[in-house]
């Protein structure tokens, strides 16, 4: 039943995204199309219900978000720096499903 999900989270950072500066600890940097986001967000719980996140995410297709670390930093297109804080599920059962992190302002 996956399926039907496939390829809709790399569309819609494609789509609606833009490029965000990636910035591993102790890597090299990397430009990541994605999605940026500093309005609140609901994702699902642990339990299933829906829980409100207030601070900047940065949602990243599957096959873009491997190597992304808490402490890494990013720089979207708004000229700050933010520092990725965790990972959150997504809930999505797509093959390409997005990763969801939580940011925090540094500069």
């Amino acid at each position: 039943m996956t399926r039907l999900f496939d390829g809709v989270a790399g569309l819609l950072a494609d789509s609606l995204g833009a490029l965000v500066r990636h910035r591993p600890v102790g890597g090299d940097p990397a430009d990541i199309q994605s999605v940026f986001r500093t309005d609140p967000i609901e994702v699902l719980g642990a339990d299933g219900g829906p829980v409100l996140i207030s601070q900047p995410t940065w949602r990243v297709p599957e096959d873009r978000a491997a190597g992304i670390k808490p402490e890494d930093l990013i720089e979207p297109w708004d000229g700050k720096t933010y520092r990725v804080v965790s990972r959150i599920t997504s809930g999505s059962p797509g093959a390409d499903r997005f990763h969801i992190f939580a940011l925090e302002l540094v500069a």
